[in-house]
């Protein structure tokens, strides 16, 4: 089951005190980021805060699940704590300063144009001369047939 886009703008509205958050849609859910930081997931319809130990504090006690099959988990954050803006704020902003900076992302190889070069020493490779067009075979025939 997916969670409703209303509900998921309802609790950025909510984190809206932590600073620079948004989400991505993932696999059908979202993701929850807080300056750049993956520090939520937001699964059928409930929020996961990722586990640290600043969150686990301010949690006090604190019900652990798994947004999704096989996910570890995490902490499950309740329908009613999630409308106190301010605690929820603080929750996104403690648990953003725990986890560390997101790896920059490796930039995929452009593909290069081939030189000017290269391409001339292809061309002549065919029989064409840099510059002009490659052999045709007609022409030669012609040639031979007008000699006979």
């Amino acid at each position: 089951m997916t969670s409703a886009q209303r509900n998921v703008d309802f609790v950025l509205e909510q984190m809206a005190g932590a600073g620079s958050v948004s989400a991505r849609k993932m696999f059908g859910e979202y993701g929850i980021y807080c300056s750049g930081k993956l520090v939520a997931l937001f699964c059928d319809d409930q929020l996961f805060m990722k586990p640290t130990d600043a969150a686990r504090s301010l949690l006090g006690k604190v019900t652990e699940a798994s947004p999704y099959p096989g996910a570890k988990p995490y902490f499950l954050v309740s329908g009613d704590r999630c409308e106190d803006a301010d605690w929820l704020a603080e929750l996104t902003r403690v648990t953003a300063r725990a986890l560390p900076k997101p790896a920059p992302k490796a930039q995929r190889a452009a593909a290069k144009p081939a030189p000017k070069a290269a391409k001339l020493e292809a061309k002549s490779a065919r029989g064409a001369a840099p510059g002009t067009a490659a052999p045709s075979s007609k022409p030669a025939a012609k040639k031979r047939a007008q000699r006979s």
